[in-house]
């Protein structure tokens, strides 16, 4: 028989702080994503979110929303550390978190350089402030992230136009066998002059060093990017369990580009929700089995602008398409609708909140149910090979039998 397992990540859509947030995350206290824009929105209605339990998991109404009598619904908690995109997109996929370091390059910067130079690259030290980092074969600059949680990333800026991106990930994969921070992304695009990397070498807080990537000039023209995460495995993952039992997977949007599917569709590099959703549908509506996830950015990057209003907006562009996905699953077909954290846009900063996350199920015919709060995301993953039957994932539970009583 063939049957679909569609999932829709609606990007930092969480629903209140993780229990752990006082001790880990003290500027997160108070965080609730969906709550905080439904108040401030208090004429957005999202009637198939409503229909999917999102009342339900807040234990509260927003008029003109209510409760769902047949909704099977719940939430899950972050197992990985922070409030991640990548290691939350990880997770759903079946991973089990590692603990990794957070630590400045500078203090990484001996055993990293040794190992390239042992490696064959030319290697120097670029100091600013007193803070080195470094410039590897003249063109790819490797330090800390300053846009993420700070200590936790380390950014491979290059320039394709001297090296091509092949190079780049080399360096990273290089950085990533010595470096046990939580990723290590090699990045780069198509910079006229090398020299205007350097240019945008930045430091913060008189301990972190990096490149301001807006400022390099890589994603301009030509971007490449690839995620290198510590301690993911590919193959204790759902897409690659799914592909040995001969089941298409598609991932759309930024899912594509920080979730390996090498054998797979992937449709990378993508922003607009509504091309998203598009797609989405189209894959639906084909014959055939398959698993789909699809990832939905924009709500995201408004929760960045801390801009309510475009997050209220980029809500009803989903549920809009919800309408038109849900219409054409057939009864065989299960669709589950969550988060990989929260990016509440009235907390007062403009980075991701730790928050646990919606996990909203959909099939024709169900009986209403709380599938409970779960442990970690990887439920997700781990539903999704029992839904196909095939080997589990290295983490997680499946709620395939609580969610068809």
């Amino acid at each position: 028989m063939d049957k679909k397992f569609i999932v829709l990540v609606i990007d930092s859509f969480g629903v209140g702080e993780m229990p752990d947030v006082a001790e880990v995350r003290p500027q997160d206290i108070g965080a609730n994503t969906c709550e905080h824009i439904l108040q401030q929105s208090p004429q957005l209605h999202l009637p198939m979110l409503e229909k999917l339990g999102l009342m339900n998991v807040l234990g509260k109404c927003y008029p003109p929303m209510t409760f769902s009598p047949h909704a099977v619904y719940g939430t899950a908690l972050l197992q990985h550390q922070g409030g991640d995109t990548f290691m939350g997109h990880q997770e759903i996929m079946g991973s089990k978190p590692k603990q990794p370091l957070i630590v400045p390059f500078m203090q990484m910067i001996d055993p990293i350089e040794s190992h390239l130079i042992k490696q064959g690259y030319q290697v120097e030290r670029i100091v600013r402030e007193g803070l080195p980092l470094l410039w590897v074969n003249r063109h790819i600059a490797v330090g800390d992230n300053l846009e993420a949680d700070l200590g936790q990333v380390y950014n491979i800026t290059g320039n394709i136009s001297a090296v091509g991106f092949d190079a780049i990930l080399n360096v990273g994969k290089a950085v990533r066998e010595i470096a046990n921070v939580g990723r290590v992304i090699a990045f780069g695009g198509l910079v006229r002059e090398s020299s205007r990397i350097l240019a945008a070498i930045e430091t913060k807080q008189g301990k972190y060093i990096g490149v301001n990537a807006p400022k390099s000039g890589a994603y301009e023209h030509g971007f490449q990017v690839a995620h290198l995460g510590y301690g993911v495995e590919a193959k204790t993952q759902a897409p690659y369990l799914l592909q040995q039992q001969g089941i298409p997977t598609v991932l759309i949007g930024k899912v594509a580009d920080i979730v390996e599917n090498s054998d797979g569709v992937n449709y990378r590099q993508l922003v607009d929700s509504d091309e998203i959703l598009a797609l989405t549908l189209k894959h639906v509506q084909q014959s055939g089995s398959c698993f789909i996830c699809s990832n939905i950015q924009e709500t995201d990057l408004a929760g960045h602008a801390q801009n309510v209003a475009r997050y209220a907006d980029r809500l009803q562009v989903v549920d809009r398409w919800l309408e038109k996905i849900m219409a054409a699953m057939k009864p065989q077909d299960y669709l589950v609708v969550l988060a990989d954290h929260g990016n509440d846009p009235t907390i007062g900063h403009s980075r991701h909140t730790r928050e646990k996350v919606p996990l909203l199920v959909y099939r024709q015919q169900q009986q209403g149910y709380y599938l409970g709060e779960r442990a970690t995301l990887s439920d997700v993953g781990a539903s999704v090979c029992d839904f196909f039957a095939a080997q589990t994932t290295e983490n997680g539970t499946s709620f395939l039998r609580d969610s068809a009583k």
